[in-house]
């Protein structure tokens, strides 16, 4: 094999012709190349071909995969060409995508190793900085989005909002229920957010959808209901029962604040501690996670502190009893999970505990798409799964500068469309 075949084998670099190889002083391999023929002078954006306008900046180098320990490089000429759509811009080269300092292989190598390993191993192995792996993985991203249809074919959705950093930002995710993929996040979670969804999907797709699964947020409510008016909403079970486990908190403080008041519900004071409870407070105090539980998960000592709870404060044992009711209606299902809705929603009403009469209001107000949600048995445990892949990521993705890089990492590694390892 001739040396110029050899590293054009090497550096991958298909539709180019190597010039030379050399040695640098500085302990890199530099390859220079050049596009053959009916590759030269096409727009960076485009790829059309265009005339040439000017010689831009001279030669440019981009980085390579490395050789073993040694760090390579090819170098090039970067004229200026004149796109009748995109104007005077940089012409393209066979192994780099448009205004990327590296190559092709270089950047999908990256973009593999964001999806399965941390951010030290990233840095380290391919010897580059952290916010260098952000603009690689939006490219690499975009790149991907230009040849991909994410959103064809959708039918079944679920939307929901998941937090990335402190402070009250959020992203609005939206994954297929039937190829159980990711397949569009969006900065905030507002009705302009959700309509740039809808504007990206097209009037017609949204005509197709039949159910969109989501928590109980007013603005994707009313943003389903003017852009998909078709669509079957589906409350997500695991909000309405977390709705009751939240009363039901609210029920154990109550009943915990009145036995902390009366004679023998306060214990002594400790240095440095405000005054704690005593007696039966101190036990409410600590039944919590009793009361949060399953019945079917209760340890032995916890199963004792729910059967003293049914003596002792037989109000927050009948909330108790509430919400593992409303738990199992969607345990159930179908038409006998409606029916037993009804039975709930009755026993709410007439119970004469405030709090869960305000859910049995709030369940009212949300009965069409908890019955839709019942019938059709689908939630938002997926959304919930792919939300915890997320909060991984962000935190993967600690040290972008911008929300795009970790949007573009998500879509990466959750969106079915993994770029591949070079060669493999």
């Amino acid at each position: 094999m001739r040396k110029a075949s050899l590293w054009q084998r090497v550096f991958d670099l298909e539709r180019a012709v190597v010039e030379d190889v050399e040695f640098d002083p500085g302990q890199v391999v530099v390859v220079h190349a050049r596009p053959v023929a009916r590759a030269r002078r096409r727009c960076g954006c485009c790829g059309a071909r265009c005339p040439r306008f000017d010689r831009g900046s001279g030669r440019r180098r981009w980085r390579a995969l490395d050789l073993g320990t040694v760090q390579a490089f090819i170098e090039a000429d970067a004229p200026r060409v004149r796109c009748p759509r995109h104007g005077v811009i940089v012409a393209a080269v066979p192994w780099a995508r448009h205004g990327a300092g590296h190559t092709r292989a270089f950047d999908d190598t990256v973009a593999w190793l964001a999806c399965h390993t941390s951010k030290s191993a990233v840095r380290a192995l391919m010897r580059i900085a952290w916010p260098t792996v952000g603009a690689i993985i939006t490219r690499v991203s975009a790149d991907i989005d230009a040849r991909t249809d994410r959103l064809d074919g959708l039918r079944r959705i679920g939307i929901d909002e998941i937090s990335y950093r402190r402070g009250q930002l959020f992203l609005t995710a939206v994954v297929d229920h039937d190829t159980r993929r990711l397949v569009w996040l969006g900065e905030g979670r507002t009705k302009a957010t959700l309509h740039a969804f809808f504007d990206q999907l097209g009037g017609e797709r949204s005509a197709r959808i039949t159910e969109v699964t989501a928590d109980a947020a007013r603005y994707i409510a009313a943003v389903v209901a003017d852009r998909a008016p078709q669509a079957v909403r589906c409350a997500d079970p695991f909000h309405v029962v977390q709705w009751a486990t939240h009363e039901l908190d609210l029920v154990r403080r109550r009943i915990w604040n009145q036995a902390r008041n009366a004679p023998g519900g306060r214990g002594r004071p400790r240095e440095g501690r405000s005054q704690e409870s005593a007696g039966d407070a101190r036990t409410l105090q600590r039944s919590r996670y009793t009361l949060w539980k399953n019945p079917e998960d209760l340890t032995g000592r916890q199963q004792a502190k729910l059967d003293w709870i049914a003596t002792a404060a037989p109000e927050l044992h009948r909330a108790y009893l509430l919400k593992e009711g409303l738990r199992s209606v969607f345990a159930v299902g179908g038409t006998e999970g409606i029916e037993g809705l009804n039975r709930w929603l009755s026993w709410a009403q007439r119970c004469r505990i405030e709090e869960f009469v305000r859910l049995g209001r709030k369940v009212r107000r949300q009965l069409d798409p908890i019955h839709a949600s019942l019938r059709l048995g689908l939630s938002n445990a997926l959304l919930e799964a792919t939300n915890t892949k997320i909060r991984l990521l962000t935190r993967i993705a600690y040290g972008f500068r911008t929300p795009r890089s970790l949007m573009a990492l998500a879509m990466l590694a959750l969106g079915g469309h993994r770029p591949d390892l070079p060669g493999r």
